[in-house]
C-alpha cells in the first residue's frame, strides 16, 4: 500500500470564496496593529491590553485577531517554519464547501 496519496487534478478556488478571520501569533501588538489598522483601514473591534487587539473591516466581529498569548517577546519564525495561527475559509455554498472538503479527503487517501 503506497502512504502517498493519489495526485488530484487542479480546481481552482471559486471566484465567491471569501477569507472570513484570521488569526496571528506576534511577539508584541502595536507594530502589527499599527500595519492592520493604519496602513489597511481595518478598526479595532476588541482590545485586551497588551495581550491581544481584534480588527474588522464593514462591522465583522473581527476579520483578523493579532495576540501575544503564547508568542510576547518571541523571535521570527526560523526559516521552513510555520507563523499562522488559524484561517477560516467561507465558501458561497454548502454545495461548494462540501466539494473542498471531499477534495480534502481525496488528497489525504481517504
Amino acid at each position: 500500500m503506497s502512504s502517498t496519496a493519489p495526485a488530484l487534478p487542479p480546481l481552482p478556488a471559486n471566484s465567491q470564496v471569501r477569507i472570513g478571520h484570521v488569526h496571528l501569533k506576534v511577539a508584541n501588538i502595536e507594530s502589527p496593529l499599527a500595519f492592520y489598522r493604519d496602513v489597511h483601514g481595518f478598526v479595532v473591534t476588541q482590545r485586551h491590553g497588551s495581550q491581544a487587539v481584534f480588527l474588522s473591516a464593514g462591522g465583522y466581529h473581527h476579520h483578523i485577531g493579532l495576540n501575544t498569548w503564547e508568542s510576547a517577546g518571541g523571535q521570527p519564525p526560523q526559516p521552513g517554519s510555520t507563523g499562522l495561527y488559524h484561517v477560516a475559509i467561507l465558501y458561497p455554498t454548502r454545495a461548494t464547501r462540501w466539494a473542498f472538503a471531499r477534495r480534502r479527503g481525496r488528497s489525504r487517501g481517504q
